[in-house]
């Protein structure tokens, strides 16, 4: 067995969940077997977007984990970041 986390975060509330997984289990297994769903039911673990440690994974469905592993949730961008960055900017140079 392997210990692995899944992480989710909202701007009002974060979780961070501890899981045994099989050998061989990819990251849709953790999150399916986490329970985070359970908390946060907006997560459809088939199709969000995940990573670990910080970096995208492409295929969750298909991507072992290995002992220690976090596996993050991420929610859809609101804002393209560079639209957000321009638009930050425009703000910042207007008069007051």
């Amino acid at each position: 067995m392997l210990q692995v986390e899944v992480a989710y975060a909202r701007p009002d509330r974060q979780e961070i969940l501890s899981v045994q997984v099989p050998e061989g289990a990819t990251a849709v297994d953790a999150v399916n077997q986490s329970g985070i769903v359970a908390i946060f039911p907006e997560i459809d673990a088939e199709t969000i977007d995940m990573g670990i440690f910080g970096k995208a994974i492409k295929k969750p469905a298909e991507q072992e984990l290995r002992e220690g592993d976090r596996v993050e949730l991420y929610r859809p961008l609101l804002i393209d970041p560079k639209q957000a960055r321009l638009n930050r900017a425009k703000k910042k140079s207007e008069p007051d």
